[in-house]
């Protein structure tokens, strides 16, 4: 049975809240995958804000604010920054992304009076938005959070912190509050 049609369980990206898994039967699974393509690719229309990612050493985790520019290929962007800007500071800066590289701007949530300890937070740091933990509550809306990745401590205010929200499978996903 080396070619008998392949069956899947893939993510309910049409309407998450129903039913988060959908079952496809054999035969049905090419058509099921470019079907989750092509919603992702509706997220990702010219002037739509997003958030991008890259591997470039000492930047991987971090998450940039960007608008698409415009598709550059199957499964490519150019996308402008929001914050950082072109080395003569003549712009803000362009540059090519695949879409493993690109998720939706974070939805706006519930602004937090203050953050727990041990809170999985997202930290405005150099431009871009890095993973981290509430390590401890300062006095005067401050905390120290704990990167992991970089084993490193920093100071922030509150309104440089955000709740920590996960895009899987073509939806957000928040972490439990403290």
């Amino acid at each position: 049975m080396r070619n008998a049609p392949k069956a899947a369980l893939l993510p309910n990206t049409a309407k998450p809240s129903s039913t988060p898994w959908l079952w496809y039967p054999p035969g049905t699974v090419k058509a099921a995958v470019k079907l989750v393509k092509q919603q992702h690719k509706r997220c990702l229309a010219k002037g739509t804000l997003v958030e991008v990612s890259t591997d470039e050493d000492g930047f991987e985790g971090a998450w940039f604010a960007a608008t698409i520019v415009k598709a550059v290929g199957k499964d490519k962007f150019l996308v402008q920054y929001q914050s950082l800007r072109t080395d003569d500071d003549s712009g803000f800066l362009t540059e090519e992304f695949d879409t493993l590289h690109i998720r939706p701007s974070p939805p706006e949530t519930f602004v937090v009076d203050r953050f727990n300890l041990f809170e999985e937070v997202d930290a405005l740091y150099n431009d871009g938005w890095w993973v981290g933990v509430i390590s401890k509550v300062l006095g005067g809306s401050k905390y120290l959070i704990y990167f992991r990745d970089t084993d490193e401590e920093m100071e922030f205010k509150h309104s440089d912190l955000r709740l920590h929200h996960d895009w899987i499978d073509g939806k957000w996903i928040m972490a439990s509050r403290v």
